[in-house]
C-alpha cells in the first residue's frame, strides 16, 4: 500500500475489529484497555487486546497479540495495516517493543493507524516510526566459527 490514507470503509472495519480486541483486553494493572487489528495481504483482519500480568515483563501489548494471532493462524507477512486504539483521550502510537516486532512482520510502507477512545485517528508509515530498524537482514551476517583442532 503506497498511500498514507485508507478508504473510510476499511478504516471503519479496522477500528471496529480493534475495538473488539480492546473489549477483551485484560488491563488489571494499568486500567488502560488497548485494542489492535492487523490487515493481511489476503484481506483478512485479526484483532487482539493487551494482556497484563503482575510481572510487568509478562505483559503483552495489543499490537503483538494481533500480529501473533495472524501469524499463528497462517497469515503470511508482511502485513499491510496495523491499527491500534487506546482507552484514553490521547492517541497512543505503538511502543518500541511493538515497533521492533513490526519490523519482522510488516514492511516499510505498512500503514499504522492509531486512534483514541473518541475515534480521532492519526496514521503513520511504519518507516517513519522506526526508520533505522534492526531487521532480519542483519542476521544474515552470521559470525564465522573458528575451527578447533585437536592436539595429538
Amino acid at each position: 500500500m503506497k498511500s498514507h490514507k485508507l478508504p473510510k470503509e476499511l478504516t471503519d472495519i479496522l477500528l471496529q475489529e480493534a475495538r473488539h480486541g480492546q473489549k477483551n483486553a485484560h488491563a488489571t494493572y494499568s486500567g488502560h484497555k488497548i485494542g489492535a487489528s492487523v490487515l493481511t495481504k489476503t484481506g483478512i483482519v485479526f484483532s487482539g487486546g493487551n494482556v497484563e500480568n503482575s510481572s510487568y515483563g509478562g505483559t503483552v501489548c495489543a499490537e503483538r497479540v494481533a500480529i501473533w494471532k495472524a501469524v499463528t493462524e497462517g497469515a503470511k507477512p508482511p502485513f499491510d495495516v496495523v491499527c491500534v486504539i487506546s482507552s484514553t483521550d490521547d492517541i497512543w502510537p505503538p511502543c518500541g517493543l511493538c515497533r521492533q516486532v513490526m519490523t519482522e512482520f510488516c514492511h516499510k510502507e505498512t500503514i499504522i493507524l492509531a486512534s483514541n477512545k473518541n475515534g480521532k485517528t492519526k496514521s503513520y508509515l511504519f518507516k517513519d516510526l522506526l526508520p533505522e530498524a534492526f531487521d532480519p537482514s542483519y542476521l544474515d551476517k552470521k559470525p564465522s566459527r573458528q575451527k578447533t583442532t585437536k592436539k595429538k
